[in-house]
């Protein structure tokens, strides 16, 4: 078997390899000799059927998974020896397409390989980490939410007017070209106004309704909406109000508290105030782990497979078009190109990806199964009812746990990095904190 090279510019390399017919033949015959113990033959008896009827029997059949092991090995065998390290999967070409049996093989090799990645000095980089306390103002705006959350809803003064926010309790019957349809009615239905529960444009045709009023709202529905028979149709939906309610706040209470799981108003208190502070301590590691990457940006360089950086700036084009095109769900749509900005983008992400990787690699950073587990769980609270089937789903699909073991190597590669960064605290206020976020935003 001979392997030349052909190519040999940047991360661009390509091969020729060349399987002789001699190898390919003895490769066959290895294969018929595995396979000849079990197989019958009429007037042999099992295992005792000689090589050269089975070859012209089974040759032709084996002759096709023989070549393609030949290749294979010839290709792991250059990885091996060379140290390479595809970017994507190689391009594989047969050159002599009008190849005949007796011949040898003739195939092209060619791929983009891995940069060799530097040694990084972590313990120069120098980080701050921004850390908030948990003030009597915070708590007390949290807690004023929590009451928020728990309000309920009292009667207006008799002949009031429903404002946007109160609840409407009704009885209403939806009919289109004049006749009803299934679940388009309903008997002293609570409704808080702006919350857009309903079709759109309906709670706001009843802003300005009195108790005992009858009023038609007329909607259309949604082009896209799930019942085909009602999409894009205009409607009528004929409502009677029975009481009209204004939003009273849940007062500030052991009672209250026992509804959140606490045992009197100071417990909950506290747990509020451990909560905000987690929340400080998430969004102040989400700026640190900015300013790491953009030191790694900076302290490292070295040259990127061209190919992963182009898939990497489509997808990053394709994923802001969506974001800029939300009414669009599925892929059908013109292609979207990248720009010179989606491709600095790409750069930067390619070049960290890769230098995470590594560094996770000299390591030895490994995500366990209780940690997969525990992510799993946690995107299938998503599905409530349906725990189950997502998580068969996830153990069946090596492309979404691929997807869900990323970010948590990241994590771990991160922590790691800051153990040996010197990472200096610094207190500041909630303000300042929030800034920083907003600014990752902003970059």
């Amino acid at each position: 078997m001979q392997v030349t090279e052909t190519l040999n510019d940047g991360l661009k390399r390509g091969y020729s390899i060349t399987v002789t017919a001699a190898e390919l033949d003895a490769k066959v015959n290895e294969k018929l000799v595995d396979a000849a113990p079990d197989i019958e033959m009429k007037g042999f008896r099992k295992g005792k059927v000689p090589m050269a009827l089975l070859k012209k029997q089974y040759g032709q059949r084996v002759l096709g998974e023989a070549m393609q092991e030949s290749i294979d090995g010839a290709m792991n065998d250059h990885f091996e020896a060379s140290g390479d390290r595809p970017a994507i999967q190689p391009q594989v070409k047969m050159t002599n397409e009008d190849w005949k049996e007796g011949d040898d093989v003739n195939v092209e090799m060619s791929y983009e390989a891995l940069p060799t990645i530097p040694d990084v000095d972590l313990k120069s980089i120098s980080l701050e980490r921004m850390v908030v306390k948990a003030d009597d103002d915070s708590i007390n705006e949290a807690m004023a939410n929590l009451a928020e959350t728990a309000q309920d809803f009292k009667d207006r003064r008799k002949g009031s007017k429903a404002k946007d926010g109160d609840q409407v309790v009704l009885d209403f019957l939806g009919k289109v070209d004049g006749e009803a349809f299934d679940g388009g009615a309903a008997e002293d239905y609570p409704l808080v106004l702006g919350s857009n529960s309903f079709i759109p444009g309906f709670e706001e045709q009843l802003v300005g309704v009195k108790v005992e009023e009858e009023k038609d709202v007329i909607v259309t529905f949604p082009d896209d909406y799930q019942a085909e028979n009602l999409a894009g149709k205009e409607a009528v939906f004929s409502c009677t109000i029975k009481a009209v309610k204004e939003p009273k706040a849940a007062e500030l209470n052991d009672e209250l508290a026992k509804k959140f799981g606490a045992e009197d108003l100071e417990a909950l208190k506290g747990q509020v105030s451990e909560r905000l502070e987690a929340e400080y301590v998430g969004a102040a590691r989400a700026v640190t782990k900015r300013k790491l990457l953009d030191a790694l940006d900076d302290l490292v360089k070295f040259d990127l497979p061209p190919s992963l950086v182009e898939a990497e700036a489509k997808q990053i084009a394709h994923q802001l078009w969506h974001d800029e095109n939300p009414e669009v769900h599925d892929h059908n749509h013109d292609e979207v190109e990248a720009t010179e900005e989606h491709n600095k983008l790409a750069i930067r992400r390619v070049r960290l990806g890769l230098l995470l990787a590594e560094l996770g690699q000299r390591a030895e950073v490994e995500v366990t199964d209780a940690e997969m587990t525990q992510a799993i769980m946690n995107q299938a609270r998503q599905y409530p009812g349906q725990e189950r089937q997502f998580f068969e789903f996830i153990q069946q699909n090596a492309e979404m746990q691929q997807q869900l073991r990323a970010p948590i190597y990241e994590d771990k590669v991160v922590d790691y990095v800051f153990e040996l960064a010197t990472v200096a605290e610094t207190e500041v206020s909630k303000d300042d904190l929030q800034k920083a976020v907003e600014a990752l935003d902003e970059e």
